[in-house]
């Protein structure tokens, strides 16, 4: 059945990839980013404006949907950045905007979701996270840190909500071919930096695994198959079989052990 999908971030990547696709499968997607007229002639669905930290911005949109679809079904969270670097060396300014683009402002949008949906007595939020929020990463605290938070703040959300007929998971992709190097903030990788060799070991490692990602269409064909199910799990899992187990792992094994299967990966 044909339904009405907002999907954060869609202006390229995986965003536009699910759009695309969803469209194609006869759903009624809209599409956000920050320039809509730069994307809309090649986008194959409609674009709206959306500034993800802006709280005026994220009202707009809401009711722009309304006013158009009369509905809001499914709202796919994905526009998100990364951010990198030692935490001694990243500015606060630059962990403060990345947590109101990664956690805060999705919530916010949640928020401004909900009466609708809990109006219509059903609704389903997919939030884009990362296998990251498993653990804190080297060179990505503040990364893991986001998604982490935007999570845990979902998985409590979701019981809140059930009774209204809403649905809300996490999707939680691993490395995945995509553009993100090219968005990311990186603290500067300063020659005089005690962090340099280290830091910089990381940075390229982190860009090959990007390079080296899984297909962003098998994260599309998990989208679609969460928004075919009754009653999604709370979280899902998609990327390298090492990845999807990290998880695992550190609950397993002893805090110390999996902390030096981390070092030893990224050669600290």
């Amino acid at each position: 059945m044909s339904k009405v999908v907002v999907i954060t971030g869609a202006s390229s990547g995986l965003g536009r990839a699910t759009a695309q696709h969803l469209s194609e499968q006869g759903h009624r997607v809209f599409g956000t980013c920050r320039n809509p007229s730069q994307h809309q002639a090649t986008a194959g669905f409609e674009m709206l404006p959306l500034e993800i930290t802006d709280t005026t911005s994220i009202q707009s949109l809401v009711q722009c949907v309304k006013e158009k679809a009369q509905r809001i079904d499914v709202l796919i969270n994905n526009a998100g950045v990364g951010i990198t670097g030692p935490q001694e060396e990243i500015t606060m300014e630059a962990i403060h905007q990345h947590f109101k683009t990664n956690c805060y402002g999705p919530l916010e949008l949640i928020q401004a979701v909900l009466p609708h949906m809990r109006q219509q007595k059903t609704g389903l939020i997919i939030n884009i996270t990362s296998i990251a929020a498993d653990m804190g990463l080297p060179f990505r605290g503040p990364y893991a840190a986001a998604k982490s938070a935007l999570e845990r703040m979902s998985e409590a959300l979701r019981m809140e909500v059930k009774a209204f007929g809403i649905e809300i998971c996490n999707l939680a992709p691993g490395d995945f071919v995509s553009n993100i190097a090219q968005g990311r903030h990186h603290a500067p990788l300063l020659e005089d930096s005690p962090y340099y060799e280290s830091y910089k070991t990381s940075l390229e490692m982190m860009n090959a695994h990007v390079e080296q990602g899984i297909d962003p269409k098998a994260i599309v064909a998990k989208i679609e198959a969460i928004m075919e199910q009754k009653n999604p799990a709370v979280r899902y899992k998609v990327g390298a079989p090492l990845q999807k187990i990290s998880g695992v792992l550190k609950v397993l094994l002893p805090s110390r052990w999996f902390e030096k299967l981390l070092m030893n990966h990224y050669k600290l």
